[in-house]
């Protein structure tokens, strides 16, 4: 099976739900136009990233009704898609959310687990944590959803690789900051680095799109990429520019890849389990 699979670098207006809904249309046009399966935006694509107290008025609730969510929902007829966007849950909390959208459907909805709060960052003010992380099954196979700090984490990749995922879809809102020895972005290459470490690993394929543009002195990097059960990066985008990365995957790379590496079939998560319930128990008792 192939999947086409469209990266969405967006410039997002920061509390303008509005103007980003329809900039989020416009990519979804243009997505149809190149046969997209699946598009993925960017962290917080629906509202920009430092919202602090404006997290209320930029919250959605993800039912078909909403005059705003409502058209993303329909939007999805053709292609499925992974927005971000501060999700208001029923207990009228505020999360950091991805929403997984096909045939008009929520499949799933993942909030934001590990939040920021030092050096420039200053999520958790304003943002509850999100409390589960979970695979799930869409019509181009099982996927997991992940945020931003959320993969600088092992365990929410790990937990979803032995839930079943075989696509793990990431997005950020990281400004490129830090030059290292060569030159470089170095947290944008770091996310890289790391992102190949995750696809060689759990042989799995990993799609990661970042924001660009500017907001409140903070200039986001781009440079989203596609990473291929080898732990190849397959495609990547510019860096500090709007666009639409496409690029179609073949999964059954993942039977080729696992059959000649077989760390899936030989790992061990009751061992994980006993280890970490013997870790927790000692720190318990200290």
């Amino acid at each position: 099976m192939r999947v086409n699979i469209g990266l969405a670098q967006m410039y997002p207006k920061l509390g303008d739900v509005q103007a980003n809904l329809d900039s989020h249309l416009q990519f979804i046009e243009q997505a149809k136009a190149k046969d997209v399966d699946l598009l993925i935006f960017p962290e917080l694509s629906m509202t920009g990233y430092q919202i602090q107290d404006l997290v209320p008025e930029v919250a959605l609730t993800t039912h078909s009704t909403h005059p705003i969510f409502g058209q993303l929902m329909a939007a999805s007829e053709d292609v499925d898609l992974m927005v971000g966007f501060v999700h208001e849950d029923a207990r009228n909390r505020f999360y950091i959310a991805s929403a997984y959208l096909s045939r008009g459907k929520v499949l799933h909805i993942h909030h934001k687990l590990y939040l920021p709060t030092y050096g420039m960052f200053d999520e958790s003010r304003f943002l509850a944590q999100g409390n589960s992380v979970r695979a799930f099954d869409t019509r181009l196979g099982r996927v997991g959803m992940l945020i931003c700090e959320d993969f600088w984490h092992m365990s929410p990749p790990y937990i979803l690789w032995m839930d079943g995922a075989d696509m793990l879809l990431m997005h950020s809102a990281s400004p490129g900051r830090g030059l290292d020895s060569e030159n470089e972005l170095s947290g944008t290459r770091w996310v890289e680095r790391v992102n190949r470490a995750y696809g060689g690993v759990f042989t799995t394929y990993i799609a990661h799109v970042n924001r660009v543009g500017y907001e409140d002195g903070k200039v986001f990097a781009g440079g989203g990429f596609i990473i291929d059960p080898d732990g190849e990066m397959i495609v990547r985008g510019d860096y500090f520019k709007e666009q639409l990365v496409t690029h179609e995957v073949d999964l059954n790379q993942l039977h080729r890849t696992r059959a000649r590496l077989p760390v899936l079939r030989d790992e061990r998560p009751g061992l994980m389990r006993r280890e970490l319930g013997r870790i927790l128990d000692e720190r318990l008792k200290d």
